[in-house]
């Protein structure tokens, strides 16, 4: 029986798809962390100075940065997917609690460290579970039906962080993770292990020899079509990810109050616009192809950037930021989808996603720092102007270097049989 046979005759179970949803609901605020509330937290209620606070946030990011690829290629390995996702969400929760029940500096940053390894598992898990569970035939809906959940659960902790650190106090903010931790692990656990073909959950087919086949990395790191799509996913969030921090240093400038409340309407109003958009990217990619509907997501990235130099209203600056919901909300579904299309049969579907997130955090980092020198040296409007110009530069390439990869076939002939490392 052939793939496209088998993923046909099996339909993953009702309770499957709900845990599915369970999970990415809850994992939103999970895999994130405390984000700006620690650096609040940190420095109204410890008294920190910034130097402690800014060592504080970059050890979660360093974690991550660190353990994504091994993460991935983890995910590709085991079979105890379920276990390896409550068992870091666990880390998560240990060490948000942690950081409210002792005072250390060295306990903080450590936590911090801890949690951003753990949370590199998840978005690997969560793919190769929904891979697993629906095929590569339903995946394009089903992540995009993950991703809807995921911006949900993140516009839900919002509003209940803001409600909880307001009534009780920002300690309580540290619980509601460590509660949502708690709620991730049930989702996962009561998930089916027989709904899962971890075979598949790595994006392997059986090879000419029968059997589920793996090709070796270097193989598979010789796809110029994965290089060129990891360039353009670099070139996305490092032209991406410095916007938000620019608006919100914009916005603040020479407002005395207000600035808390406009940052967290930037977020939550992209996060709803994602919502939408994330479903529409899963049906289109599916009909129009992948390759268009990615392009229509690079395409904002640079109108975005021009439109932040044509104001300074506050209210302005925010509307513009829904631009962020269609532009990320196309990017985490799409990117998704094509890393499966190039891995499709190789084996290595979750390591290569572990690869990709590691560049494209690398990418983050560069443009906050790059852009914090430029906004210095020529101001905001020189900031946003080359954050534009990166993003030409990255659509210019995805137009020309890559494929649409909807109809590949799955990759054949591979050289190493299961399971090297």
């Amino acid at each position: 029986m052939t793939e496209a046979e088998t993923e046909s005759t099996h339909e993953p179970s009702p309770r499957s798809l709900a845990c599915l949803d369970a999970l990415n609901f809850f994992l939103a605020d999970v895999r994130d962390g405390l984000g700006p509330y620690l650096a609040i937290y940190l420095t109204s209620r410890r008294g920190w100075d910034p130097s402690q606070v800014g060592v504080a946030m970059a050890a979660m990011l360093l974690g991550t940065i660190a353990t994504q690829s091994p993460a991935g290629a983890m995910i590709d390995r085991i079979r105890w997917k379920r276990a390896a996702v409550a068992g870091a969400a666990g880390v998560v929760a240990a060490g948000c609690l942690a950081m409210i029940l002792f005072q250390g500096y060295y306990v903080v940053v450590a936590s911090q460290a801890m949690i951003g390894a753990a949370a590199s598992v998840f978005p690997p898990a969560i793919a190769a579970l929904t891979l697993g569970i629906v095929g590569h035939k339903r995946l394009a809906r089903r992540t995009g039906r993950n991703e809807a959940f995921n911006h949900l659960g993140n516009v839900a902790a919002a509003v209940l962080a803001g409600a909880a650190g307001y009534l009780i106090g920002y300690w309580s903010i540290f619980c509601l993770v460590a509660l949502m931790a708690a709620l991730s692990v049930v989702s996962v656990l009561v998930l089916p292990e027989s709904d899962i073909d971890h075979d598949r959950a790595r994006g392997s087919t059986d090879g000419v020899e029968g059997g589920p086949q793996v090709e070796s990395i270097a193989e598979l790191f010789q796809d110029r079509r994965i290089l060129a799509f990891t360039a353009c996913a670099v070139m996305f969030h490092f032209a991406n990810a410095a916007m938000l921090p620019l608006v919100g240093q914009k916005v603040t400038a020479g407002m005395d109050r207000g600035t808390a409340i406009l940052m967290s309407a930037c977020i939550i109003t992209a996060q709803v616009v994602m919502i939408p958009v994330s479903l529409a990217a899963s049906r289109l990619a599916e009909s129009w192809g992948r390759k268009p509907v990615f392009v229509i997501g690079f395409a904002v990235l640079p109108i975005r950037g021009l439109l932040y130099t044509l104001t300074a209203n506050p209210y302005l600056l925010v509307g513009i930021q829904l631009l962020d919901g269609i532009g990320a909300g196309i990017f985490g579904v799409v990117s998704v989808l094509v890393v499966a299309d190039l891995t499709r049969g190789t084996g290595r579907f979750n390591l290569t996603q572990g690869v990709l997130a590691t560049a494209t955090a690398l990418g983050a980092a560069l443009s906050n720092v790059a852009c914090g020198y430029i906004v210095k040296a020529a101001g905001f409007d020189a900031g946003f102007a080359t954050l534009a110009a990166i993003a030409v530069g990255g659509l210019v390439l995805y137009a020309r270097a890559m494929p649409e990869t909807r109809d590949l076939a799955p990759h054949v002939g591979m050289k190493a049989a299961v399971a090297p490392a």
